[in-house]
């Protein structure tokens, strides 16, 4: 397996070399987000570990640059930035896996053999990148990810969520069951006008963007472009 590790930290990213070394992995490392993408593109490798916190270009906009060029690499981000609101943007930006540090090297290295497992089964066939654009806005049904003039939006998991339910038929409003079902999950103790405080915050956000969440009587919510 040839790994990418991008990891700023001298001491960790000569203890992960080492380790992962030793366990049969061929590592190339670097220690800046510019570096990364010239390796990126250069050995087009099995895997990237990627920390969020480097030097020049951080990690999510490493990542957003690598997807956005068609690089496809199964991603791993490993940081100490370990909130549900950094996974989520981790996710958001095309990542497929996430570990926290600390970390358990074999869980590491359990994680990576799975990713590249399935980025390399032959019995699966590969998809061709499918994205949906509203307006300004462009959302990527294979990373999840969400582009507000090619930059990933800074959205809350249940501002994600709703996001994702409006575009996953664009141009059909979606009933507030149904968003209430997709936003809150199995969350019997949420109140069902709670998905009316999201809408609301999701509004502010779209404001002066060209798109308009529009409350359609009697239907449900429905996300257009401005005309």
């Amino acid at each position: 397996m040839q790994l990418l590790l991008v990891e700023d930290d001298p001491t960790m990213q000569a203890t992960l070399h080492r380790a992962l070394t030793r366990r049969g992995m061929e590592v190339t490392a670097v220690g800046d987000g510019r570096a990364a993408l010239s390796q990126w593109t250069a050995l087009q490798p099995d895997a990237v570990i990627l920390d969020l916190t480097l030097p020049g270009l951080d990690g999510l906009q490493v990542l957003q640059q690598a997807r956005s060029r068609g690089l496809r690499t199964p991603v791993l981000i490993l940081t100490a930035r370990g909130t549900v609101g950094d996974r989520v943007m981790g996710l958001n930006a095309g990542a497929d896996d996430y570990l926290p540090k600390p970390f358990d090297l074999d869980e590491l290295e359990a994680r990576l053999r799975a990713l590249v497992r399935r980025s390399a089964d032959p019995t699966v066939a590969p998809l061709a990148p499918s994205t949906v654009q509203i307006g300004a806005i462009r959302y990527d049904k294979d990373s999840g990810a969400l582009y507000l003039h090619g930059e990933v939006m800074e959205l809350t998991p249940r501002e994600l969520a709703l996001m994702h339910a409006l575009l996953a038929q664009p141009g059909h409003a979606v009933t507030k069951e149904r968003l209430y079902e997709l936003v809150f999950p199995g969350q019997l103790d949420v109140q069902y006008e709670a998905i009316e405080v999201v809408v609301y915050r999701l509004r502010k956000k779209l404001a002066g963007t060209g798109l308009t969440l529009m409350t359609l009587r009697g239907l449900g919510y429905l996300l257009r472009a401005d005309t």
